[in-house]
């Protein structure tokens, strides 16, 4: 069973029966497991969705289910980069220049509401769905695209709108890593938000190690 939170309005197609919608809680997703016989989970969402991965660590013990996670690994900034580290999106924030700048906001459409305290910037959004409701900053243009895209592309994005700065969550994986090459040809620096922290639980890094442990799960 492939489970989707439903926050998007037109998700990717899967060769699985899927199901759209959230389970009520810890109480309701371990009621879940139990009632659909479910023998074992695999949390593969976002790195950021951390309130999903740790009721999903709860209901998993609850309903004696084994748990792993499959999680891509964070990336790292190399040579050229020019990385501004925090743990928050209230830090990215505070971390963008007190002057007007041009923002790729490269954080989806949550917490926009934050990046409001600094109204004097102009925001450059990628969503894959077009809002629904006004959004909370003054000053922005909105992209819907859907990626995975390339460093080709987000460059000439990033020129066309002459962006100064892109803030980012560390999602980790390739379909999202463009922005970053584009923001090194660039020069341009990055402001990094760190994962937030989740219950612990064993972490698969391929689809291979994920497989490996269904068929054995107590070697994790």
């Amino acid at each position: 069973m492939f489970s989707y939170a439903g926050r998007t309005a037109k998700p990717v197609s899967q060769p699985l029966p899927t199901r759209v919608g959230g389970f009520g809680g810890v109480d309701g997703l371990a009621a879940y497991l139990q009632a659909e016989n479910i023998t074992h989970v695999v949390d593969a969402t976002h790195p950021f969705a951390a309130q999903m991965s740790t009721n999903t660590v709860q209901a998993c013990e609850a309903a004696g289910v084994p748990l792993c996670a499959f999680e891509r690994p964070a990336w790292q900034a190399g040579e050229g980069d020019t990385w501004v580290h925090t743990d928050s999106v209230d830090g990215a924030v505070d971390a963008l220049p007190d002057t007007p700048a041009r923002v790729f906001l490269a954080i989806g459409k949550q917490n926009l509401t934050q990046f409001a305290a600094k109204p004097q910037h102009h925001y450059l959004l990628r969503l894959v769905d077009a809002p629904e409701a006004p959004l909370p900053l003054p000053h922005t243009t909105v992209e819907i695209a859907r990626g995975p895209f390339d460093a080709a592309g987000d460059t000439a994005l990033m020129r066309r709108h002459g962006i100064t700065h892109v803030v980012a969550k560390n999602a980790g994986g390739a379909g999202a890593a463009a922005k970053l090459t584009a923001a090194r040809t660039l020069s341009l620096p990055v402001i990094m938000i760190g994962r937030p922290q989740v219950p612990e639980r064993p972490v698969m890094g391929s689809v291979a190690e994920v497989m490996a442990w269904i068929a054995h799960p107590s070697a994790a």
